[in-house]
Protein backbone atom coordinates (compact mmCIF):
# COMPACT_ATOMS: atom_id res chain seq x y z
CA UNK A 1 0.00 0.00 0.00
CA UNK A 2 2.74 2.43 0.96
CA UNK A 3 4.81 1.58 -2.13
CA UNK A 4 1.89 2.14 -4.48
CA UNK A 5 1.12 5.50 -2.86
CA UNK A 6 4.78 6.51 -3.21
CA UNK A 7 4.80 5.40 -6.85
CA UNK A 8 1.63 7.36 -7.59
CA UNK A 9 3.03 10.50 -5.95
CA UNK A 10 6.28 10.23 -7.93
CA UNK A 11 4.34 9.73 -11.17
CA UNK A 12 2.15 12.73 -10.34
CA UNK A 13 5.26 14.81 -9.68
CA UNK A 14 6.74 13.87 -13.05
CA UNK A 15 3.43 14.70 -14.72
CA UNK A 16 3.35 18.14 -13.11
CA UNK A 17 6.96 18.81 -14.07
CA UNK A 18 6.31 17.61 -17.61
CA UNK A 19 3.30 19.88 -17.99
CA UNK A 20 5.07 22.89 -16.47
CA UNK A 21 8.32 22.62 -18.44
CA UNK A 22 7.01 24.12 -21.73
CA UNK A 23 6.25 27.34 -19.84
CA UNK A 24 9.98 28.08 -19.69
CA UNK A 25 10.76 26.93 -23.20
CA UNK A 26 12.04 29.29 -25.84
CA UNK A 27 10.06 29.88 -29.01
CA UNK A 28 11.71 27.56 -31.51
CA UNK A 29 10.23 29.01 -34.67
CA UNK A 30 11.11 32.59 -33.79
CA UNK A 31 14.55 31.82 -32.38
CA UNK A 32 15.86 29.38 -34.98
CA UNK A 33 13.61 30.03 -37.96
CA UNK A 34 12.35 26.42 -37.87
CA UNK A 35 9.44 25.30 -39.97
CA UNK A 36 6.34 23.43 -38.96
CA UNK A 37 7.68 20.29 -40.67
CA UNK A 38 10.80 20.35 -38.47
CA UNK A 39 8.74 20.84 -35.34
CA UNK A 40 6.37 18.00 -36.15
CA UNK A 41 9.23 15.69 -37.11
CA UNK A 42 10.75 16.24 -33.65
CA UNK A 43 7.41 15.55 -31.97
CA UNK A 44 6.92 12.44 -34.10
CA UNK A 45 10.42 11.19 -33.28
CA UNK A 46 9.70 11.61 -29.58
CA UNK A 47 6.47 9.64 -29.79
CA UNK A 48 8.14 6.93 -31.89
CA UNK A 49 10.88 6.55 -29.29
CA UNK A 50 8.34 6.38 -26.47
CA UNK A 51 6.27 3.73 -28.26
CA UNK A 52 9.38 1.70 -29.13
CA UNK A 53 10.66 1.82 -25.56
CA UNK A 54 7.23 0.81 -24.21
CA UNK A 55 6.95 -2.13 -26.59
CA UNK A 56 10.50 -3.26 -25.89
CA UNK A 57 9.91 -3.10 -22.14
CA UNK A 58 6.81 -5.28 -22.48
CA UNK A 59 8.66 -7.74 -24.70
CA UNK A 60 11.67 -7.93 -22.41
CA UNK A 61 9.47 -8.45 -19.37
CA UNK A 62 7.61 -11.29 -21.05
CA UNK A 63 10.87 -12.87 -22.22
CA UNK A 64 12.45 -12.74 -18.77
CA UNK A 65 9.31 -14.13 -17.14
CA UNK A 66 9.16 -17.00 -19.62
CA UNK A 67 12.87 -17.75 -19.21
CA UNK A 68 12.59 -17.76 -15.42
CA UNK A 69 9.63 -20.15 -15.63
CA UNK A 70 11.49 -22.40 -18.06
CA UNK A 71 14.58 -22.51 -15.82
CA UNK A 72 12.36 -23.30 -12.83
CA UNK A 73 10.77 -26.22 -14.72
CA UNK A 74 14.04 -27.57 -16.10
CA UNK A 75 17.14 -26.39 -14.19
CA UNK A 76 19.39 -28.62 -16.29
CA UNK A 77 18.76 -26.51 -19.38
CA UNK A 78 19.50 -23.20 -17.62
CA UNK A 79 22.61 -22.49 -19.69
CA UNK A 80 20.87 -22.89 -23.03
CA UNK A 81 17.83 -20.93 -21.88
CA UNK A 82 20.02 -18.13 -20.54
CA UNK A 83 21.92 -17.90 -23.85
CA UNK A 84 18.72 -17.73 -25.86
CA UNK A 85 17.32 -15.15 -23.42
CA UNK A 86 20.33 -12.87 -23.72
CA UNK A 87 20.28 -13.12 -27.52
CA UNK A 88 16.57 -12.28 -27.57
CA UNK A 89 17.03 -9.33 -25.21
CA UNK A 90 19.84 -7.98 -27.38
CA UNK A 91 17.68 -8.19 -30.49
CA UNK A 92 14.75 -6.48 -28.75
CA UNK A 93 16.99 -3.70 -27.47
CA UNK A 94 18.57 -3.21 -30.91
CA UNK A 95 15.16 -2.27 -32.32
CA UNK A 96 14.90 0.53 -29.75
CA UNK A 97 18.41 1.68 -30.65
CA UNK A 98 17.37 1.87 -34.32
CA UNK A 99 14.43 4.09 -33.37
CA UNK A 100 16.77 6.21 -31.24
CA UNK A 101 19.10 6.62 -34.22
CA UNK A 102 16.21 7.70 -36.45
CA UNK A 103 15.07 10.12 -33.74
CA UNK A 104 18.54 11.66 -33.55
CA UNK A 105 18.55 12.06 -37.32
CA UNK A 106 15.20 13.86 -37.14
CA UNK A 107 16.37 16.00 -34.21
CA UNK A 108 19.67 17.21 -35.64
CA UNK A 109 19.13 17.27 -39.40
CA UNK A 110 16.71 19.64 -41.06
CA UNK A 111 14.06 17.44 -42.68
CA UNK A 112 13.14 18.21 -46.27
CA UNK A 113 15.52 21.15 -46.40
CA UNK A 114 19.07 22.42 -46.12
Amino acid sequence: MRTSRLLLSVMFGFLVLGLASPVYAQETAAATGGSAVAQWSIITAGFALAIAAFGAALGQGKAIASAAEAIARNPGAAGEIRGALILGLVLIESLVIYVLLISFILFFLFPFGK
